[in-house]
């Protein structure tokens, strides 16, 4: 089966051609590999374009910057260096060959053998390559894989998973971002086996990939076989007794409103809203404070029935995290959204959800009127001036923010005369 990415316009980038060349020369030989040849073979977008290269690491390096570009040794141990060309990075690894593994980190040795190179990666369809001309080169079956979308580990699946226990995981985001159909029935069985390995990994790596997951157009199908696999209760044991349904409705509602694809709300799709488990969960993946942060505020802020008034919302957004309603808002809309076909009341609360969403989306918090300047004629001061102003601010507030700066020194005054 032949095929060929010649058309594709970041190929035909003169500097990735030049570094191509400059590789390629003297016995050396280059391709592009991996996930550029998969993404331009299924008319996906192409962010970063790897380089395979029977060229040892120090050779790349002295060919790169004879040429002209800058190199940095980014993962010289393990025969990858970046080139910077043309204010791109590509990296350029040398072939390689696992020699020793542990299920998180490997021990190579560089080669020049393109078909062992191409058996030690971890399915068909990520080790694909193309020569300069776009020619793609198939050692593994990955085009019938490809045209298939069918996502197959190289070789014996345990195999592979031994080698990096991440694999497990890789699985099921590569499943849901190109598979169709059934998962490799081989695959989703070693993944289940071996589904204890994660707990060898590093948070950071599981939280990457879960991310990842997340983020593709409709993670509910690998969702649901990670969930059956047994996989999801070891990576995201928090998932285990909540399910996994409202992502499908998260989904739609995503598609039909024109929402962007957030990986923390679907997240919160599939996680108890529980402010304490969250915190545990964000320290236990390691998650980016903001993101703990927006976990913690989601769960800890209460749920807004569709039938009150914008002006009680109001309120509520004042006094809370009006990020953390809109993420409540949204999950609840999609999930009346998802019941209104078949429940005419759920068609009645998506429609005061959608509102209660909409007003939010557009509600800029007002500014109390009064400083702590403006009582200092009364003589208040320290923890008594703090306390006054923060009385002061919830009667402003209970009154839907009416009350004037008139009104509140005057009820600053009749509380200091008690």
């Amino acid at each position: 089966m032949s095929a060929t990415i010649a058309g594709s316009t970041w190929l035909n980038d003169p500097q990735l051609q030049k570094l191509l060349a400059v590789l390629n020369a003297d016995g050396g030989e280059a391709r592009i590999a991996g996930g550029a040849v998969r993404n331009a073979l299924l008319g996906e977008p192409v962010a970063d374009v790897d380089i395979a290269t029977t060229n040892l690491p120090d050779e790349t390096v002295r060919r790169a910057e004879a040429a002209g570009f800058k190199t940095v040794p980014t993962g010289a141990e393990h025969g990858t260096i970046t080139v910077i060309a043309g204010g791109k990075p590509f990296e350029v690894t040398t072939l390689r060959a696992d020699v020793e593994t542990d299920g998180r980190r490997a021990k190579v040795v560089f080669g020049s053998d393109w078909k062992a190179d191409a058996e030690r990666r971890d399915f068909t369809i990520n080790a694909l390559y193309a020569l300069a001309d776009g020619s793609v080169i198939d050692l593994v079956g990955g085009l019938t894989d490809l045209e298939s979308r069918t996502l197959r580990f190289i070789g014996d699946a345990e195999t592979r998973i031994r080698e990096d226990y991440l694999r497990i995981l890789r699985f099921f985001r590569f499943f849901a971002w190109y598979g169709k159909g059934r998962p490799d029935a081989e695959g989703l069985k070693a993944c289940a086996r071996l589904k204890d390995g994660i707990a060898r990994l590093s948070a950071e790596r599981v939280w990457s990939e879960l991310k990842r997951l997340l983020g593709a157009p409709d993670p509910s199908r690998a969702l649901l076989w990670m969930r059956q696999a047994g996989v999801l209760t070891a990576a995201l044991p928090e998932s285990e007794k909540w399910g996994i349904d409202a992502i499908h409705a998260l989904v739609r509602a995503e598609n039909d409103l024109g929402w962007k694809a957030d990986p923390l709300l679907r997240l919160e799709a599939i996680v108890p809203p529980d402010a304490a488990r969250m915190k545990t969960l964000g320290d236990r993946l390691r998650l980016a404070n903001v993101e703990t942060d927006r976990l913690v505020q989601w769960a800890a802020t209460a749920k807004v029935e569709p039938v009150v008034t914008e002006g009680e919302l109001a309120k509520r957004l004042y006094r809370g995290n009006v990020e953390a309603f809109g993420d409540r808002l949204r999950l609840d809309l999609a999930s009346a959204r998802g019941r209104a076909e078949q429940d005419d009341k759920a068609l009645i609360e998506a429609g005061g959800y959608f509102r209660l969403l909409s007003f939010t989306g557009k509600w800029q918090k007002p500014d109390f009127p009064l400083r702590g300047g403006d009582l200092a004629p009364h003589g208040v001061e320290g923890a008594a001036l703090g306390s006054l102003l923060k009385a002061l601010e919830g009667e402003w507030v209970d009154s839907g923010f009416a009350l004037t700066r008139d009104a509140l020194l005057e009820r600053a005054a009749e509380r200091l005369k008690v």
